[in-house]
């Protein structure tokens, strides 16, 4: 008998139907409303393999309604919305998908930090609304990036290629990680310094870190103070990163010039979130793998992941530690 494989969201139809070929699959059809949880608890109970995105909590009382669960395949880098500990204790596999996202989130970061600093999203609602009657000198002047300080916290795949995208700018690159990275410091030409004078001295700040109980609030009401009264804050990690509430109080008080935000601590966010009503605030729906190709190798890795896990090999992408004897 083939394994049963849950899908949580509608996928590719060439992943689907490599998944089909060696499973018995059910899947979620529609595409823009994420599975109930409560269908979850039914679907989990009796499937073998589990493919799912940031969308879905597999928390602890999901898993634990699992009776055959071999393995969690999730569609993204980040596993935050997995129960890893749970999981691993019940011996049940948990891959993500990193690497093939890596060139297209750092496109997208840097194009939100452009369109933050140049003030491109409310130029743009300004020509529509029909507001632009004549060219003014000081009118919509935004920030240069050429020749500014970028700071990068978390120097991982997707923060390297940021830095690689800056050094076309002419920027200087300053980076804190949790470990020094002498050699992408050597080809890269990036400086390493402390989590403190990276928020004072930077014009832009990229959060590049996952989100983990340790980088929860990570910029919080007293990192911000440190932060230039012109710095840009980016986020297209994870929302939970940043205070939102000590953000929004900072934004409106002109503590600093701008942010561009692609996460939310709750998504979708409410469109009564404060954030959403200050001038300068750039905010994307959670889009930074949101290329066609990129979308597609991505669920094609976690396919792979999955039909691996429950042909009993070592899928290449696991994250936890479980007792298993890979053939």
């Amino acid at each position: 008998m083939k394994p049963k494989v849950y899908i949580t969201r509608k996928i590719p139809e060439q992943i689907l139907e490599k998944i089909s070929m060696v499973c018995d699959v059910r899947m979620w059809d529609k595409e823009d409303i994420p599975v109930p949880y409560e269908v979850l608890e039914k679907e989990i109970v009796d499937i073998d393999g589990l493919f799912c995105l940031l969308t879905e909590t597999i928390d602890h009382s999901l898993i634990s309604k699992a009776t055959n669960l071999k393995i969690v395949a999730n569609m993204a880098v980040g596993y935050n919305n997995i129960d890893i500990t749970s999981a691993t204790k019940l011996g049940i596999m948990v891959t993500n998908t990193p690497g093939v996202l890596t060139e297209t989130t750092a496109d997208l970061t840097f194009g939100l930090l452009m369109a933050t600093a140049r003030r491109l999203v409310e130029a743009s609602d300004y020509l529509k609304n029909g507001d632009w009657r004549t060219w003014s000198p000081m009118k919509l002047t935004g920030q240069d990036v050429h020749g500014a300080t970028l700071g990068i916290i978390g120097l991982g795949r997707i923060g390297e290629a940021l830095a690689r995208r800056a050094k076309g700018f002419n920027m200087e690159i300053l980076y804190y990680n949790r470990s020094r990275k002498y050699e992408q410091e050597k080809e890269l030409g990036i400086t390493y310094t402390s989590f403190e004078n990276l928020l004072k001295v930077s014009d832009f700040i990229c959060i590049m870190t996952p989100y983990t109980p340790e980088t929860k609030h990570l910029i919080d009401t007293e990192q911000l103070s440190l932060m230039k009264k012109n710095a840009i804050l980016i986020n297209t990690a994870r929302g939970g990163i940043v205070n939102e509430a000590a953000l929004y109080n900072t934004l409106k008080n002109k503590g600093i010039w701008g942010a561009g935000l692609d996460v939310f601590e709750e998504e979708p966010v409410s469109l009564d979130h404060p954030l959403l009503t200050l001038p300068n605030v750039v905010t994307l729906p959670h889009i930074g793998s949101a290329s066609k190709a990129t979308r597609i190798k991505m669920a094609d890795l976690a396919a792979n992941n999955l039909i691996l896990g429950l042909k009993g090999k070592r899928p290449q992408n696991l994250i936890n530690d479980v007792c298993f004897n890979y053939q």
